[in-house]
This record gives C-alpha cells, sequence and structure tokens, in this order.
C-alpha cells in the first residue's frame, strides 16, 4: 500500500504575484492614452519652431538695399567730387662725388704703353650631355696568370692542397703505436674484490596534514558537558505575509 503525504494547506500570502508598481495604470495627462473613467480638462500645447529650412524658402525683398548716395530721380548726382591720393616721393638731389671719390691712378693713359692684363672668369659648369668617360674609368685586365688572350703568360705555379694519398708521411703499414694498447684489468685472472655502491639519502615518512595547535581549540565555547548561557536571535523586521497598508489615496 502506498503512503500518502499529507501536505499543509497554503496560505494566499504565501502565493507570490506582482507588486503595485507592476501594474501600470493609465495617464490622467494630455490627450494620449488617457484614463477614459476620469474628466479631461482642457489642455494647452505650444506650437512647433519654425526651422531655418521654411525660412530660407520664403526669400523676399528686405530693408538691406544699398542705393548709391549719389543717384536721384533725375539720374546721378554731377556735382564736382575729390579724391585724395598718396603721398609722391621726395626727389632726391644729386650727390656731387668728393675728392676722394676719383681714383687716377686706376686711369691708363693712352699715349703711352699699356701692360696685358689678364681677368679670371668663374668656373663653367660641367656638362651634362658629355656622357665621356674619365680616364679612371677605364678598367686594364691582369697581367698575371692566363686571362689576357692577347698577351703570353709566363709559366704559373699553384699550390695544391696536400693530398690524403700517396703523402711524405702516408702509413701504408698502419702499425698501432703503444698507446693503442689498452691495460688489462687484473679482475680477470684474479679473484675480483667486493664492490658497494651508495645510493641517496632516505628520508623518514611524515604526515603533510596541517595539525591544530593547542592555541587553536576553545574550551569555553564546548556547551556539551554544562549548562549553556540563554540565547537570543534577531529575527526578520517585516513579514512578507503582512500587507502593506495604503492611506494615500489619488482625489476624484
Amino acid at each position: 500500500m502506498a503512503e500518502t503525504k499529507m501536505e499543509k494547506p497554503r496560505i494566499a500570502a504565501m502565493e507570490r504575484g506582482p507588486g503595485p508598481g507592476r501594474y501600470t495604470l493609465p495617464n490622467l495627462t494630455g490627450y494620449q492614452a488617457h484614463d477614459v473613467s476620469r474628466k479631461l480638462h482642457p489642455a494647452y500645447s505650444f506650437g512647433l519652431r519654425l526651422g531655418t529650412s521654411f525660412i530660407k524658402k520664403q526669400i523676399g525683398p528686405g530693408p538691406a538695399y544699398l542705393i548709391d548716395p549719389m543717384m536721384t530721380r533725375y539720374g546721378r548726382d554731377g556735382t564736382a567730387q575729390y579724391s585724395l591720393h598718396s603721398r609722391h616721393k621726395e626727389l632726391e638731389p644729386f650727390k656731387t662725388p668728393g675728392p676722394g671719390a676719383h681714383c687716377p691712378e686706376k686711369f691708363a693713359d693712352p699715349s703711352r704703353h699699356r701692360p696685358p692684363a689678364y681677368s679670371m672668369g668663374g668656373r663653367t659648369r660641367y656638362r651634362k650631355r658629355d656622357a665621356n668617360p674619365s680616364p679612371a674609368s677605364y678598367t686594364l685586365p691582369s697581367m698575371l696568370g692566363d686571362k689576357v688572350p692577347n698577351r703570353t703568360s709566363s709559366a704559373c705555379y699553384s699550390m695544391a692542397p696536400r693530398s690524403k694519398l700517396g703523402g711524405f708521411d702516408t702509413d701504408y703499414a698502419k702499425t698501432p703505436g703503444p698507446a693503442r694498447y689498452n691495460t688489462t684489468s687484473a679482475e680477470i685472472t684474479q679473484r675480483k674484490a667486493p664492490n658497494y655502491s651508495m645510493q641517496s639519502r632516505n628520508y623518514m615518512p611524515t604526515d603533510a596534514t596541517r595539525i591544530p595547535g593547542p592555541g587553536a581549540h576553545c574550551p569555553e565555547r564546548v556547551t556539551l558537558n554544562r549548562r549553556a548561557a540563554p540565547a537570543y536571535s534577531l529575527g526578520v523586521k517585516h513579514s512578507e505575509y503582512i500587507c502593506p497598508l495604503v492611506t494615500d489615496t489619488p482625489d476624484d
């Protein structure tokens, strides 16, 4: 027989529902989405500000006209007018040279023989279009070796590397020297001595668990073997099952 589990009746306060702030009431101001159960009072609105694009489209004659003051209804005024020009530069008087300005020694007497005179002109620029190479641009072939086809080359000698075969120090017999032989161990023909090996140091097994010390225990807090003092706890300030009391209601 199956056991039937008895459930306690649940009160309505245990059913958690949306709070008062969850509901959205109709608006009481303006024309849009106004509460139909409330009286609608007259409302006034501000008009829209006209933008600059609307003003620019309406182009009309304004007071921004520049009328020539010399124009009359009979035509332009013919009164004489005067204008001011800039000041002219003052004419400098002729400066007569003094006695020190003359150099008679630089004047050549035309009745006498004049020695030849030479002048040094400025350095001429290089001709960019002249692509003729200079003497240092030529590279003559070397006279050493057999690389000159129209010249008779002398006898040349070259040094070859040392050959591994046929040299003066080549040992054809391949006879081993005294250092080639190894010393025979005495343990082969005689009794072998005992051998000992050294191992690493062994450590005692330890426990890595952290054991609490005497200062970690609090005997004064243990109440199993003696009577404990009464203890009080602080409950919830407001019960979640109490309905909030609303006293402020909107006037009709």
